[in-house]
């Protein structure tokens, strides 16, 4: 009764090339275009070996997006760390954190997991907030060196980066879903705007982004 699972542990593709092929089949074919079946196929697995390590569809796309994240994880480090002002960070991480356009497969898989977590176990839920708290960690970093260097007014940085990273959600889901009249350049304009109006006023070492 073992030898299929053990048989399956032996001939499985290494998790990173599944999990790189679903984020692959998304950006080309839609969440619509991902099934267990077709993506064993991609990898030269069967359904059932596929359920077998993931248990669930919800599991795998959970796993697959906390794949996609460690990779913007890292791209967010490297750019937080370059040698720039503060404000031009913040910038870039904006940039990194709105989606590309209509159907971003990172935003469309990051819907579709908060979409399923009505129904997730606290396991996953857990998971998602740990997700959520590295991009928010992150920001609140961002904006207390920006305050201590004198580049931006003094505000509490841990409740600006809670309002302001609900406006990038509520930007960036509309972007992602393509309503109409709000498109990438747009709404990156918009939250330049934003941040010239509530962080000007720092010092003589601000950085003013309409330069």
């Amino acid at each position: 009764m073992t030898a299929g699972p053990a048989r399956a542990r032996r001939n499985a593709p290494p998790r990173e090339q599944v999990l790189a092929a679903a984020m692959a089949t998304i950006a080309e074919r839609g969440l619509d275009g991902l099934t267990m079946a077709g993506l064993g196929r991609e990898v030269g697995m069967s359904s059932g070996h596929l359920l077998y390590y993931f248990r669930s569809k919800d599991e795998l796309l959970l796993q697959t997006l906390e794949w996609s994240e460690s990779q913007l994880g890292a791209e967010r480090r490297a750019l937080l760390s370059r040698p720039d002002t503060v404000r031009e960070r913040l910038d870039a991480y904006v940039d990194l954190y709105v989606p590309d356009g209509h159907r971003d497969p990172h935003w469309t898989l990051w819907l579709e997991v908060w979409n399923r977590s009505q129904n997730a176990d606290a396991d996953a839920r857990a998971r998602q907030a740990a997700i959520e708290g590295a991009w928010h960690r992150d920001l609140v970093a961002l904006l207390a060196e920006g305050v201590s260097r004198g580049e931006f007014r003094r505000v509490d940085a841990e409740r600006f980066a809670a309002r302001m990273r609900a406006l990038l959600d509520g930007f960036s889901i509309h972007v992602a879903i393509g309503l109409p009249g709000l498109d990438r350049e747009h709404i990156l304009a918009h939250v330049r705007e934003f941040l010239d109006d509530s962080l000007a006023g720092g010092g003589s070492g601000g950085h003013d982004a309409r330069k």
